[in-house]
């Protein structure tokens, strides 16, 4: 089938010979959503993928990248962040979100899903000030919460409105692609119950952050009987809600959710990933759904880092590069019902990360500060957005200065 599949490519290549604007040459390219994992070339033009194959252009692409020994894949898709920043809140999260921009390209990632940050009294204002202004594309999973994550409102039923957060969503399609529960103390199943019922409104998946345990609530209720299939569990290593049993085995329940079509997330964080919980859990073949960050400041310097960084804990924790790939790019994309997102096929934006996966000893941190050694490295060499380079970690697209075409100015006042 993959022979096939070149052939296609090939032949289309070869009856459109559009001028290419960039040609990332000799990678090994991995695309899941199209079943395609080995060395070829792809060709970009007018911010759109138009070629991936190996083939000899009719005309001299205007750049060449040389692509040998890294893998060209699509944009990473980190459906776990914080990128809100709010300076007027009066809760621990006013200084903790991180500008799209500042963080994303560097590591590959050129799609976040801001999870929960804002609820419908607030989303307006993110929208203006983050989305419509990033040149990460942002999209958003809205807080069941009115007023957003970190009020101090999260416990107030008042707050929990999903009539107003369904028609917020249908206000702003393909952006708000869900909706987040999280950090809930109350009595019951609440937040949840209304998170879920705004989702069937919309078709929309909900993120849950499950919060505390007590005596009603638990994850096999929660995962067997709450949710829906497609609704998606994040910090699926934290071991705070009994994802590991006590004799050191997933819980059943999450193998039983899975097969439910429920989606299990990694959210690192500063404060839900353990290796005493991530590596058991992967020695025993329960790997995660999709990899993401929980970008935010606390997280980003500590344990967690970057996507980059996350995505090489799973590798290292026995994934292959072909699955941490799909993890971090045509699952998620498909987990927030964004099918166009993800990919490498002809006609997708080019979105595309360049990444090289590094040989040796490197060291690891969770978000005890516990350590643990791998061998491999994940590292963003390059990372282009639309169809241009928004990210060249060793200036593999620039023109050597020598060769330069500096616009030479003389400054004065």
């Amino acid at each position: 089938m993959l022979k096939s599949l070149l052939l296609i490519i090939f032949t289309a290549a070869l009856a459109a010979p559009q001028p290419i604007d960039l040609l990332l040459k000799g990678g090994h390219v991995i695309d899941p959503k199209n079943q395609i994992s080995g060395i070829m070339d792809v060709a970009i033009a007018g911010g759109k993928i138009t070629a991936v194959g190996a083939f000899i252009p009719r005309t001299p692409p205007k750049k060449t990248v040389d692509a040998k020994g890294l893998y060209i894949v699509p944009g990473l898709i980190d459906i776990h962040v914080h990128v809100y920043p709010r300076p007027g809140l009066a809760g621990v999260e006013r200084d903790s979100s991180v500008q799209p921009d500042a963080f994303s390209f560097r590591s590959g990632v050129t799609t976040v899903v801001d999870a929960g940050t804002t609820g419908v009294k607030t989303f307006p204002a993110f929208r203006k000030q983050v989305i419509d202004r990033a040149q990460t594309r942002v999209l958003a999973l809205l807080n069941i919460v009115a007023a957003g994550m970190g009020t101090g409102l999260e416990d107030d039923p008042k707050q929990l409105d999903a009539e107003a957060a369904a028609r917020m969503a249908q206000a702003n399609p393909g952006v708000i692609v869900g909706f987040k529960s999280a950090h809930y103390g109350g009595p019951g199943w609440e937040s949840v119950e209304k998170a879920v019922e705004a989702g069937k409104r919309t078709d929309l998946p909900v993120m849950i952050d499950f919060g505390y345990l007590n005596k009603v609530r638990n994850i096999n209720t929660l995962l067997l009987d709450k949710l829906r299939p497609g609704d998606i569990y994040t910090h699926c290593f934290s071991g705070h809600r009994e994802e590991l049993l006590a004799d050191g085995k997933v819980n059943p329940a999450m193998r039983a959710a899975r097969k439910r079509g429920i989606f299990f997330d990694v959210g690192h964080g500063a404060g839900s990933f353990y290796w005493y919980v991530a590596a058991p859990a992967l020695q025993q073949g329960f790997y995660p759904d999709s990899i993401s960050t929980d970008l935010h400041i606390g997280s980003m310097n500590a344990g967690m880092k970057d996507m980059a960084h996350t995505m090489s804990k799973v590798l290292n924790l026995g994934a292959t590069i072909d699955q941490v790939i799909r993890m971090s790019t045509w699952n998620p994309a498909q987990e927030i019902k964004r099918p166009d997102l993800g990919h490498l096929g002809v006609g997708a934006e080019a979105d595309i990360a360049v990444l090289r996966v590094d040989k040796g000893s490197f060291g690891f941190i969770d978000s005890a500060g516990a350590s643990n050694t791998g061998t491999q490295n994940i590292v963003c060499e390059l990372t282009l957005r639309k169809g241009k380079v928004v990210w060249d970690l060793n200036g593999r697209a620039a023109a050597h200065w020598k060769s330069f075409p500096y616009e030479k100015k003389t400054w004065t006042k």
